[in-house]
């Protein structure tokens, strides 16, 4: 299997103007700190390594931001609200990264990347913008071996503190990758692979 890099990343999601056409509707919000993260990044790699031509749906397009200003809720609603305006066929997800370590009991992030790299599994934990050029920017907060890989694996955070393991393994079998990128490498952390 020849390795891919953040490089070819980019390239195949510029070359997918349904993707980059989502980037710029989210760019047009001019929000601090932004990126479109996980499944949307996710998806794209896996169905490019699975050879799939027809894009696996995705359940929402998260869009993140850092603002420790205003971390009310209603922000993020309207935000959305704008984002199905301008793509009303986009199943849109708007969230502030300055609240969202609530959710799962975390010390509060530094950044919207400090809030990617601490999303379950690592290979969730990459986001896409377009910088003020319009380049497109990756982050990989912990690399992104696992996902050209093809390998399933929790954050740091999610494998050493047995709660975030249970909301890790729920996941994973919620979301059932493996019924559509059937050359996943799923850990389960106990010790079962699949």
């Amino acid at each position: 299997m020849k390795t891919h890099t953040e490089d070819d990343i980019c390239r195949w999601i510029k070359a997918d103007e349904w993707m980059m056409d989502i980037l710029k509707a989210a760019k047009t919000l001019d929000l601090p700190d932004w990126w479109i993260c996980a499944g949307f990044v996710r998806s794209k790699i896996w169905d490019v390594l699975h050879d799939i031509d027809e894009r696996t749906q995705i359940a929402d397009i998260d869009v993140i931001y850092f603002d420790p200003t205003n971390t009310n809720e209603l922000v993020d609603k309207k935000l959305e609200e704008q984002l199905q305006r301008r793509m009303p066929k986009i199943p849109w997800s708007v969230k502030n990264q300055a609240r969202m370590h609530v959710i799962n009991n975390l010390p509060a992030y530094s950044s919207a990347v400090d809030g990617i790299a601490n999303f379950p599994e690592t290979v969730t934990a990459l986001g896409v913008k377009l910088d003020k050029e319009d380049n497109l920017l990756l982050t990989a907060p912990h690399g992104i071996e696992d996902v050209i890989h093809l390998h399933v694996n929790p954050t740091p955070r999610f494998r050493m503190n047995k709660e975030l393991t249970a909301i890790y393994k729920e996941r994973i079998l919620k979301k059932n990758w493996a019924s559509i990128w059937t050359k996943l490498k799923i850990n389960f952390i106990d010790g079962v692979n699949k």
